[in-house]
């Protein structure tokens, strides 16, 4: 059982790494989706540049143990307030989509991750 929690945590790391990565580089390259989608909140190209470079950083450390819940923690601290400002626009789908996400690190907190010695 305990190596099936590591597996599944394992998975969870690189798809969570891949997406942060993936969402990260389009703020990092001012990608218009993202410029438009940051915009409505009034949140410019530097604002975005800003968060996009955080969930890169953030997604690099969730591969280390000793930084693995500081990387969970920012990106769970991103993706609130992406919920936050969807609920100040007052879009609930938006705001839902994100809810899924905003709940993957938390999952990985609790599993923690699957390198690190247990009981340490």
């Amino acid at each position: 059982m305990e190596t099936a929690i590591m597996v599944i945590n394992s998975v969870l790391i690189l798809f969570s790494l891949f997406m942060g990565i993936k969402h990260g580089w389009g703020m990092v390259t001012g990608d218009p989706k993202m410029l438009e989608m940051f915009g409505k909140w009034d949140i410019g190209k530097t604002g975005v540049l800003f968060f996009g470079a955080m969930g890169i950083i953030a997604s690099i450390l969730l591969l280390f143990p000793k930084t693995f819940f500081l990387g969970n923690f920012i990106t769970a601290a991103i993706l609130l307030m992406l919920v936050a400002l969807y609920l100040q626009q007052r879009d609930i789908k938006g705001a839902l989509i994100e809810l899924p996400f905003m709940i993957l690190p938390l999952v990985m907190i609790y599993l923690q991750h699957p390198l690190a010695k247990q009981g340490a």
